[in-house]
């Protein structure tokens, strides 16, 4: 059963995404050295393939990336940053009819990203870096704010709750507040709790176990569990081999209200959610 999600709807200016059903976010790596893909479609001819095929298999967005957050990842400096997603996103919004969104932490990439034609922000910082509660307010497009303890070079040294969930939905209630405070409106934030994100195993799967409970907000929620390495941990699977399990962990947290799954093997997720929905449709 899809929890909640029946009025759930994301909007920028005449473009409109209802997550009556979950969506899903189709992720774009323009980066040499992310952890699943690196590398793979830093060109703009692969990289437009790449968009293609998954509009063609169900993404309704493309998570546009030039900066990779894998645990142990340093940040790239502004230009480059730029540098790499600025061309995919003009080159996205010529060719295609399909939300962008732009996975940055950095002010100047968000507003330089919107103006190239993004219509979403994935802030893996929650807004948290200079300037970029102010550039997000100027921008008015929904926002999605990412819970991280630590940051990814660090945040994998022996994350610590005293109680993982409570401590996500604190923070959440922080950043929601400070979003409001600058003029932001409540309609434009989506939540993602940020799974691998200075989380060790038992948090992760807890954050599964519990997804629902972020449902609190009545906001949209996102899920992004696509080849984490806590399938690795539990299972013992490289990248390449995590794709059930990815799959598992998507139907579980659609199953508890997420309104948008990112993932990187869009075909097999969009023929999951097409079960789930048939199930639901048939109650």
């Amino acid at each position: 059963m899809i929890l909640g999600m029946s009025h759930m709807k994301i909007q920028h200016k005449n473009k409109i995404l209802s997550l009556d059903t979950p969506k899903i976010m189709g992720i774009l790596n323009v980066t040499p050295d992310s952890f699943s893909d690196g590398g793979h479609f830093n060109q703009q001819d692969a990289a437009l393939a790449q968009v293609d095929a998954m509009i063609a298999n169900g993404a309704a967005i493309i998570d546009v990336g030039g900066e990779s957050t894998r645990p142990g990842a340093a940040m790239v400096s502004e230009q480059e940053e730029l540098d790499r997603v600025l061309p995919i996103i003009e080159a996205i919004a010529t060719r295609f009819d399909v939300w962008i969104s732009i996975d940055t932490s950095k002010a100047r990439v968000m507003t330089e990203g919107v103006n190239a034609g993004a219509n979403l922000i994935n802030d893996v910082r929650a807004l948290q870096m200079p300037g970029a509660l102010r550039a997000a307010t100027l921008a008015q497009v929904p926002i999605c704010l990412m819970h991280m303890q630590g940051q990814p070079k660090n945040m994998q040294h022996a994350p610590s709750y005293h109680h993982v969930i409570d401590e996500v939905m604190a923070f959440f209630e922080s950043r929601i507040d400070a979003c409001l405070n600058a003029g932001i409106k409540r309609s434009a934030l989506i939540l993602d709790p940020g799974f691998g994100f200075g989380k060790t195993m038992a948090h992760n799967f807890l954050m599964i176990e519990q997804f629902n409970q972020f449902s609190t907000f009545s906001l949209p929620l996102l899920a992004g569990l696509s080849r984490k390495s806590m399938f690795d941990q539990l299972l013992t699977r490289k990248v390449d081999q995590r794709l059930a399990s990815s799959l598992a962990g998507a139907l579980l947290c659609a199953q508890q209200g997420a309104g948008i799954i990112r993932v990187h093997d869009v075909k097999e997720t969009a023929d999951v959610l097409a079960v789930l929905k048939m199930t639901n449709f048939c109650q």
